[in-house]
């Protein structure tokens, strides 16, 4: 996440919340792509996770990126949490064990988005350098246990870790030792945000599978090849999952409204602080019957925070957000944003992949998100593996990215961030088994090569 948004607009209808998500309808010529990734900070001297507070912790990396960028802090308290560039749109913002993240701005083209994330890598570099801090891009930190893990200073964050255990076994696994990357694409009317939503969360596994890349916990290998993707299955299920019910006739902005209602709260901020009201409703909130908030009333800020705090496989806000993939290397990322865009922004390749799923049935797309985190490329449905599948879907990648013409200065076109994806299915392999192959081989039954080989 980036900014809690501050917009103090009472609201009282259930209309009202609906009107909020359709502004987010744009004509296509304004279709922006927002990539988003976290990566672990750790110390270049043993590895270690980076605290907050400290001359070389998560407080003063972000003094010096301040420093560096000119960009506003964001501030909770006394604390910075976080960096808002006012002029391009992009932030960095903190994950609850530190998790570092960069939410890039409304960009045009891929090629805009791997110009931002090498600038952003290298400012990092330059600034963590004399911090003796380190950032890996891996879906789950290979050795670090819960207890390792040091904790932010933000107020939704302490609320969601005592609520977490009380909805799942993992949620805090989710929230400390993971990190992901995530693309956010646009929509062009309410009929298009719901093809988008459908194909996209039917072919989720297929970018879980094809970014699989945390198969090591706390330094063993851990059975999976996304261990991130299946810490989900068991975290909260109130607010995560495939949304079966986003395939039923009726499907809008009214039906994700209503969804959206009935996901229990974490927090209503008032101001700089965070009032728990974990587990209640927002509908009682529109109501002004809250319990832990008696006669408030619900402003856009409060619905805002509300729809940041759902986590499906596919997330609505005034945009959707594609949140299947484990974070990793900088290729990965580009990949990552270069697959969807080609996907979901050419009309021809959107009905190709839609062609592909729209037969599923609920519980055969289910099997199939309970099946990748373990089995990746091998996961089925009806009898076709995701590698053939993936392989399908990145045809109409590469196609609606070579119809888009969107070249860079030297004249190539986006497919050029397909590549590795087409060398991965080529070999038949996905990262996370890459990482196990080193770790049988030449890593010896040590992670912690990773620190220094696979390091951004």
């Amino acid at each position: 996440m980036a900014r809690d948004q501050v917009d103090l607009t009472p609201i009282e209808r259930r209309d009202e919340l609906v009107a909020w998500i359709a502004q987010g309808i744009k004509p296509k010529s304004q279709f922006r792509i927002g990539t988003e990734h976290e990566k672990f900070a750790f110390t270049l001297e043993g590895h270690r996770p980076v605290p907050y507070a400290g001359t070389r912790g998560i407080r003063a990396l972000l003094e010096a990126m301040q420093y560096l960028l000119g960009w506003e802090p964001i501030m909770e308290g006394p604390n910075i949490i976080g960096l808002y560039d006012v002029t391009g749109g992009g932030a960095i913002s903190l994950e609850p064990g530190g998790q570092f993240e960069l939410s890039g701005a409304q960009v045009e083209t891929v090629h805009q988005t791997s110009s931002e994330l090498m600038a952003h890598l290298a400012q990092v570099r330059e600034v963590a350098r004399p911090l003796h801090i380190g950032f890996l891009g891996i879906g789950m930190t290979p050795n670090w246990t819960r207890a390792d893990m040091p904790k932010m200073p933000k107020g939704r964050y302490r609320i969601m870790t005592d609520y977490m255990p009380k909805v799942g076994k993992l949620g805090l696994d989710m929230m400390y030792r993971t990190c992901t990357v995530q693309t956010n694409l646009d929509f062009s009317s309410e009929a298009d945000m719901v093809k988008k939503l459908r194909v996209s969360l039917a072919l989720q596994p297929l970018a879980t599978a094809l970014f699989a890349n945390s198969p090591f916990t706390e330094g063993k290998p851990n059975g999976f090849l996304s261990f991130r993707s299946e810490i989900w299955r068991d975290t909260d299920n109130d607010r995560s999952g495939t949304l079966p019910w986003a395939f039923e006739p009726g499907m809008g902005f009214e039906r994700w409204v209503d969804y959206a209602l009935d996901v229990p709260m974490y927090f209503v901020k008032h101001g700089d602080e965070y009032v728990d009201v974990a587990g209640q409703s927002f509908r009682d909130l529109l109501g002004g019957k809250l319990p832990g908030l008696p006669g408030e009333r619900a402003t856009i800020s409060d619905w805002a925070n509300h729809l940041s705090t759902i986590f499906p496989e596919v997330r609505l806000k005034r945009y959707l957000e594609m949140r299947g993939a484990d974070s990793g290397p900088l290729p990965n990322l580009l990949a990552l944003s270069a697959f969807w865009v080609g996907v979901l922004y050419d009309d021809a390749s959107l009905d190709a992949a839609w062609d592909l799923a729209k037969t599923w049935t609920a519980e055969e797309r289910q099997k199939l998100r309970d099946d990748v985190p373990s089995l990746g490329l091998a996961a089925k449905v009806r009898n076709v593996t995701v590698f053939e599948l993936a392989t399908e879907a990145l045809k109409f990648a590469r196609a609606g990215l070579a119809r888009r013409k969107r070249f860079d200065v030297s004249g190539q076109d986006e497919t050029r961030y397909l590549d590795v994806l087409a060398d991965r299915l080529a070999r038949g392999t996905t990262p996370a088994q890459e990482l196990l192959d080193k770790y049988f081989g030449p890593w010896a039954g040590s992670v912690d090569p990773i620190f220094t080989e696979d390091a951004y």
